[in-house]
């Protein structure tokens, strides 16, 4: 399969750009039109490329909670009843809303990895499909963990490449230090990512103190878990040294605006000493369930200015600083060679309609979509070379919110 989108806007310029299979091969003016099974019009459209991760079936349940309470009285309960099924619609639901807001790439921790897994499959994303680990502490319980993950990984090779298989041990308050050691010497020998909630609450840090007499990246760097495969999310609790250590070790950082200020975990993010220390910092929205969408572009602008209000300079966290971090930034993270428009580059990439008031007048194009933008400007998308959403419409959109909504409303009036 071969695509040629034609007149679009690149970096200020018009041009064309041919995708052959799952690569973007090449860009420029006049490409040829015969050697492409399907021409889409660019006109009045520009290029973009996204990634994150998921999970939507309690949105707008246990909102306006302390993160402790809304785990433990909202969450955790109701998680417990979800089956295979209510996980694979919705899956099917985030990837729906990541679709029509542009991501074409997440990274998901969540509970039922195959039904996660078959419901990306089929909706035609990108995902690294974490497989949980909680311990609670609890060697019979670790064991057990521990094969799970070991079957999951034997599994994933069923499913294409766009599947990917990671290690995703929940928190250090919820997983022992034997099995963060444990995921650390997998993720090594297989050569996978992990991912790793830390330092998202002053709570946690208090709570690291007393109980290992370290803060949490001092107490990961104890372990000897930290690792170029490494990839923290939150981390707005580190100071220099902390900071120092991550770049030191390579270790990768996800920024979560929306869902830090909802949980009202903290604001003062330190994306501008993290990138001047060398650590890579992407970006994300977190589940739905705390920060209510999937948006990524309004992800964007939140990073943005949050960052400007706290440090009270305007000139902190560019646009174009915090577009990297929604995009190649992230990809170079989990490994992927996407989340840029050039040639030999996985063809993964939305085409945005200018054609409305946001990008009216375009006198800088990342600016209009960092900040006048949300993800509904995002017209087509296109993950590993093939169509997800073109003219704003994916197939089968109306039943998959029907399916989700009834077993969201089944789970909860249950509960």
């Amino acid at each position: 399969m071969s695509l040629l989108i034609q007149s679009v806007l690149l970096d200020g310029i018009k041009t064309d750009v041919y995708i052959e299979g799952n690569e973007i091969r090449r860009i420029g003016k006049a490409l040829p039109v015969d050697r492409a099974d399907k021409v889409i019009n660019g006109r009045r459209k520009a290029l973009n490329a996204h990634t994150h991760a998921a999970m939507t079936l309690f949105r707008g349940f246990g909102d306006d909670m302390p993160l402790k309470e809304w785990l433990e009285q909202k969450i955790w309960p109701y998680e417990a009843k979800l089956t295979a099924e209510d996980v694979y619609w919705g899956t099917k639901l985030a990837c729906l809303e990541m679709i029509k807001s542009g991501t074409t790439t997440f990274f998901d921790m969540y509970y039922q990895f195959r039904a996660v897994a078959d419901a990306v499959e089929e909706m035609g994303l990108r995902a690294l499909v974490a497989g949980v680990c909680f311990d609670h502490f609890d060697g019979t319980r670790r064991t057990r963990c521990e094969q799970e993950n070991e079957q999951l990984f034997r599994e994933v090779e069923r499913y294409g490449r766009r599947i990917r298989y990671a290690v995703g041990p929940h928190a250090i308050y919820t997983v022992s230090g034997e099995l963060l050691q444990w995921a650390h010497r997998f993720a090594t020998e297989h050569d996978v990512p992990i991912h790793l909630h830390l330092a998202e609450t002053e709570g946690e840090v208090q709570n690291s103190l007393k109980q290992f007499g370290l803060t949490p990246v001092r107490y990961l760097h104890k372990l000897g878990v930290l690792s170029p495969r490494l990839i923290v999310a939150h981390g707005l609790y580190m100071d220099a040294d902390e900071i120092r250590m991550l770049a030191d070790n390579g270790v990768a950082v996800v920024h979560n605006p929306a869902s830090n200020m909802k949980l009202a975990s903290g604001y003062r993010f330190p994306y501008c000493e993290m990138r001047e220390a060398g650590v890579r910092v992407a970006l994300g929205t977190d589940g739905c369930t705390s920060s209510n969408n999937l948006d990524m572009v309004e992800a964007m602008k939140l990073a943005s200015l949050l960052g400007k209000v706290w440090r009270g300079n305007p000139e902190a966290i560019p646009a174009e600083a915090i577009f990297e971090s929604a995009t190649i930034a992230g990809a170079e993270a989990v490994g992927l060679k996407a989340g840029r428009i050039a040639e030999g580059y996985v063809a993964d990439l939305c085409l945005v309609d200018l054609n409305m008031p946001a990008f009216t007048p375009n006198h800088h194009f990342i600016s209009n979509l960092v900040y006048a933008a949300n993800g509904s400007c995002v017209d087509t998308v296109i993950c590993d070379g093939k169509i997800l959403m073109e003219g704003k419409h994916v197939p089968g959109e109306e039943n998959i919110m029907e399916q989700a909504a009834r077993r969201a409303y089944r789970l909860v009036k249950n509960g």
